[in-house]
């Protein structure tokens, strides 16, 4: 099936973040007084919102995260992205061939705006995304498995839910744009393929030249 419009999540996908802001949480966590590993934190909040960090610590320890938080969370990844950041491999090569062959694409990321091109702008990525083309859920209030931001992604850009592919690599990501009624190739390169098939992934991959061969089927 030819598809009108490629969705990338970003993290995981195209910039090779989530072993550094996995790490780095799970470190300022354990710190605060709530011991998570990188494995809980890739678990239970990889593909989602900032919120659920707070969400998830009210709900299993009955506390509140300290004011500023987020802030110095973001502070923290920053400085590692500053040293460790890279983009994943083959996903410039694969934007660029996508624009050669001129199939729409964006990016959709339960990130904050500002964590989404921090991140394209250390691995060189920004050139390849146009600022409408850039889509975060503070746009809709809510992050993955919500499907309101792939929905409004769709939306803006006037191209049918099921004329959509999307790219994820968490089962969250998986599992939002199921809900939103588009197709979805998971990421296998990190996240168990088992738990991406298990929330709906349409197909799987392991290399982003992996998604032209998908594309030409």
């Amino acid at each position: 099936m030819s598809y009108d419009l490629v969705i990338f999540d970003n993290d995981g996908v195209l910039v090779d973040s989530e072993p550094i802001s996995n790490r780095v949480l799970a470190e300022y966590l354990t710190e605060l007084g709530h011991p998570t590993t990188v494995e809980d934190s890739y678990r239970d909040f990889m593909g989602t919102a900032s919120h659920r960090v707070h969400d998830v610590i009210l709900e299993r320890h009955g506390a509140r995260l300290p004011e500023g938080f987020d802030d110095l969370f973001h502070a923290r990844v920053f400085a590692a992205f500053e040293a460790e950041l890279v983009a994943v491999r083959g996903a410039g090569e694969l934007l660029k061939e996508l624009r050669q062959r001129e199939v729409p694409y964006c990016l959709a990321s339960s990130a904050a705006h500002t964590w989404i091109r921090t991140a394209l702008d250390l691995t060189g990525l920004r050139g390849h995304l146009a600022e409408e083309r850039i889509f975060s859920a503070e746009d809709v209030g809510v992050g993955k498995p919500a499907p309101d931001l792939f929905q409004h992604a769709a939306r803006t850009l006037g191209v049918p839910p099921g004329r959509c592919l999307v790219l994820e690599d968490s089962p969250n990501g998986v599992l939002a744009a199921r809900a939103a009624g588009m197709d979805v190739y998971g990421y296998a390169a990190l996240t168990d393929p088992a738990r991406l098939t298990a929330a709906g992934a349409t197909g799987l991959f392991t290399d982003p030249a992996q998604v032209l061969a998908l594309l030409d089927r």
